[in-house]
């Protein structure tokens, strides 16, 4: 175990974790040259494309220091806000973590989350300055900060640049001297932690696991603590980065284990594997339950491919332990789920996932938070959506989450952050200057606002605001109580379940008019005039209507007007007769529900 070190990187969005990892491969020839690519680590395409990381990743190197054989485990860590529960799954599987901060752009809202979740689990930390190639760089003035954020001398500041491979041997030399070596006992009954899954058909679930006392070998009977499932070590083996079987993981290494496990429910993140026939006694900490931030309906786009969606939230669920989900109907949906979210980046992957990965179209509802709502008669219970909300008779209260909102951006930004703020209803704390250049240009402001404020668009202004500058970084604070409402959507005077939201009472009107706009560009005109209302109950506050086709007997061949005023009479009558009849049925099409759901 002396020689095994296991570590990961850790920054904000964009300062180049990826592309360190790249290089960290490349140098240590784990990877051959010939097969390197850019985000090598970065297995979906979906990552790719959008140039983040969305998953944690393991990978072995080997590395050779001053004539010692060392074993380097890293786990590529996410670094949007919305993924902070992949990284601190990450931290809890290794000793230390590489601060990786960009040269050009400074310490970083996660920067400063990413390495409180570090310092939490007394993680080495190692900090590297990145991007000092660029000509953007300011060097001395990042320095001044990292040694203000951590209290560390200069010296122990790396200097690097990912992406021509500068400073990376020094990394890798202090990976080796500073990261301490995994503490635990081979001798004694397995335990090991399992840090991420994914199925398979062949193998049922694959854990990914840090084996921290004995070792496992192929053909082992495995037992799961905390569910009691049972199963066999089919395969077992690592990463370097693609699976690399192996006769034994021992203790201190990280790698994975096929588990021939069918049921998905069985294998949960977190959880602590040991062996059949000399079972640990005491589980592993695990990890602390994460709760959703941001609720939506997800429904098939056709009715029969539900068995097909179940199936595929529950592997992606395997993959990512964030995930919730509990059925839902609605009428003009049909059957689905409730699922719940870190927020909506991340609500935006699991959509493509489940289209992509699993070839199910969706249509995805408005999102919501999550409320507690106080009955009348004291009873309290979780409002996930506008469909818990039905009758506001029997509420005495509704509470909203609120969270704390770091923001670090320029000093000339502050009057428009505070003005976005106070329109999101939030309200100030406190000011820090970070005074690394002598000039105080940038600062750290702290805010307390709604969780609702905050999953919509209040991101995009915020880079509007600061022309790209600013960073956030954000933690659920308490509960408040709330003045909100059900809004609901009436088409042809039916309620839509599906549009119908939760929103404050004095942006009801402002909000439902601009579903209304948006609904009567989308949906297609019929033979009878079509109403769009927005409603409180059974108040009305916005109304639109969608004009029906007239048919067009301008061209009839002889006669003279009296003959076309017949027919446009009669036609007068026969929708006359429809109204008194019903309302007619009104086909929304899905398009009608993404364009609500976009705006």
């Amino acid at each position: 175990m002396s020689n095994i070190r296991n570590f990961c990187i850790i920054a904000h969005i964009d300062h180049g974790k990826s592309t360190l990892a790249d290089r960290l491969l490349e140098v240590t020839g784990t990877v051959d040259k010939r097969k390197m690519r850019d985000q090598l680590l970065d297995s979906m395409d979906l990552e790719r494309e959008r140039g983040i990381t969305i998953k944690l990743t393991p990978a072995r190197m080997s590395y050779s220091s001053k004539g010692v054989l060392y074993e380097l485990n890293l786990i590529d860590t996410p670094g949007h806000v919305d993924f902070n529960y992949e990284v601190s799954r990450s931290l809890a599987a290794v000793e230390g973590a590489l601060l990786l901060v960009d040269a050009t752009q400074g310490v970083q809202a996660q920067t400063l989350a990413n390495l409180y979740l570090a310092l939490e689990q007394d993680l080495t930390i190692i900090p590297v300055l990145n991007k000092i190639d660029m000509p953007a760089a300011d060097v001395p003035t990042r320095k001044r900060e990292l040694i203000e954020l951590l209290g560390c001398d200069e010296n122990e500041i790396l200097l690097a640049s990912a992406k021509t491979g500068e400073g990376v041997p020094e990394i890798l030399e202090a990976i080796v001297e500073k990261i301490p070596e995994p503490k635990g006992d081979p001798n004694k009954p397995l335990r090991a932690l399992i840090f991420d899954s994914r199925y398979d058909d062949y193998q049922g679930v694959i854990a990914n696991v840090r084996i921290l006392d004995g070792s496992i070998k192929k053909t082992d009977d495995l037992f799961l603590i905390a569910t009691g499932a049972e199963g066999e070590a089919v395969e077992v083996g690592f990463f370097k980065p693609e699976k690399i079987q192996c006769d034994e993981l021992r203790a201190g290494e990280i790698g994975y284990v096929a588990t021939a496990i069918r049921v998905i429910k069985d294998v949960r993140v977190g959880d602590t594997m040991t062996l059949t026939n000399n079972k640990a006694i005491e589980s592993l900490k695990g990890y602390r339950e994460v709760k959703p931030m941001v609720y939506a309906g997800i429904f098939p786009k056709e009715g029969d491919t539900y068995e097909d969606l179940r199936d595929s939230l529950g592997k992606l669920r395997l993959n990512d332990s964030s995930l919730t989900y509990d059925p839902e109907s609605s009428t003009a949906l049909g059957l689905g789920f409730r699922v719940g979210m870190l927020g909506m980046l991340h609500m935006e992957i699991v959509k493509e996932r489940l289209e992509r990965e699993f070839n199910v179209p969706i249509v995805v509802t408005t999102p919501s938070v999550a409320y507690r709502v106080t009955k009348t008669n004291g009873d309290v219970y979780t409002a996930r959506g506008a469909t818990d909300l039905r009758d506001p008779t029997v509420i005495f209260k509704v509470e909203e989450p609120w969270v704390r909102a770091d923001i670090i951006s320029r000093k000339t930004d502050i009057g428009g952050i505070m003005q976005l703020v106070q329109e999101k209803k939030g309200s100030y704390q406190t000011t820090e200057y970070i005074d690394a250049s002598g000039r105080a240009e940038r600062v750290l402001m702290h805010f307390e606002l709604p969780l609702a404020s905050i999953i919509t668009d209040f991101y995009d202004k915020l880079k509007g605001i600061s022309s790209g500058y600013a960073s956030l970084s954000y933690q659920v604070l308490d509960l408040r109580e709330a003045d909100v409402i059900r809004l609901d959507i009436l088409v042809a005077e039916e309620p839509v379940e599906a549009l119908a939201s939760i929103v404050y009472r004095e942006d009801a009107e402002r909000i439902g008019r601009r579903i209304l706009v948006v609904l009567k560009d989308a949906i297609p005109r019929e033979q009878f005039a079509i109403k769009l209302q927005a409603c409180i109950g059974g108040k009305i506050v916005a109304s639109e209507r969608i004009q029906a086709f007239r048919k067009d007997v301008a061209d009839l061949s002889g006669g003279d007007v009296t003959r076309k005023n017949k027919l446009l009479d009669k036609q007068k009558k026969g929708k006359k007769k429809m109204a008194e009849l019903g309302h007619g049925r009104v086909d929304i099409p899905t398009e009608a529900f993404m364009k609500v759901l976009r705006q």
